[in-house]
């Protein structure tokens, strides 16, 4: 059997003392290698447990633990790809995408707190950046501004910058919303291809329907707070040729729009 990479158990989060918990006594589990989507309503947790994943929000109660540790700050072999592309308007394609990298080599003789996941970047190869940019198209804007770039460029920019750092766990809060439909297709169409090809074990937040089902092999639906049971949908043609076409995309499609309302 895969292993576990993620292991959420009796979770319990809440922004603020007194508020409803946005998950109470919530136990969720991914193994490596799985595509899954999160989906559900404005403040129903999707983004939020993207940031109790990467350990940038810490639990009330209960463990979360990623690859087999807790997480109490953000970890290397996580990666996360925001809507905003979170690229350096002063620094150059080729500088964003190396940013990581560099930072591993500052770091590379620093330790990080004992029995924790290290949290510093791998002090790899610059060219494995140029291998990536090359690989996802945009090699060559290398020279050119994140104000000169479309935005299907910029992320293609931030997943290179990602990759780069090769995580085991990639997380990607609605990074294709602001984009139009044809290029939104597209970028689909590359992180399918990147799944199967890296193996990664990839969870990917919209409030698309359309897109929970293309990109999901497994979903899970939230509702409005607080959750406290992981609601899973089995997609398992997800992925498939011509998937968009398919009895089966569309039968997904009205399931998760029933949970949806």
């Amino acid at each position: 059997m895969p292993e576990t990479i993620v292991q959420i158990r009796d979770l319990t989060f809440r922004y603020h003392p007194g508020e409803t918990p946005v998950f109470d006594d919530f136990s969720w589990t991914v193994a490596a290698g799985e595509r899954w989507t999160i989906i559900g309503p404005s403040g129903g947790g999707k983004t939020t447990l993207l940031y109790l994943l990467s350990g940038l929000q810490q639990p009330e109660a209960g463990q979360v633990r990623v690859a087999g540790a807790p997480v109490p700050r953000p970890r290397a072999s996580t990666g996360l790809i925001l809507q905003n592309h979170g690229l350096l308007p002063w620094a150059t394609v080729r500088q964003n995408a190396t940013l990581g990298l560099r930072m591993g080599r500052f770091y590379r003789n620093k330790q990080g707190p004992p029995g924790q996941p290290r949290p510093y970047p791998p002090a790899l190869p610059l060219s494995e950046v140029d291998a990536w940019l090359d690989r996802l198209g945009v090699a060559h804007l290398g020279d050119k501004y994140p104000s000169q770039l479309s935005g299907g460029q910029q992320q293609r920019v931030a997943i290179a910058r990602t990759l780069a750092l090769r995580p085991n766990l990639l997380l990607m809060d609605e990074p294709f919303s602001a984009l139009d439909a044809v290029i939104r297709e597209d970028l689909q169409d590359l992180v399918l291809s990147l799944q199967r090809e890296l193996g990664i074990t990839t969870i990917l937040v919209t409030h698309s329907v359309q897109e929970a089902a293309i990109l999901g092999g497994r979903i899970l639906a939230l509702g409005q707070p607080p959750n406290r049971v992981a609601d899973v949908v089995e997609n398992p043609q997800s992925g498939a040729p011509d998937f968009r076409d398919s009895t089966a995309y569309l039968a997904i499609a009205r399931r998760l729009r029933r949970k949806l309302k």
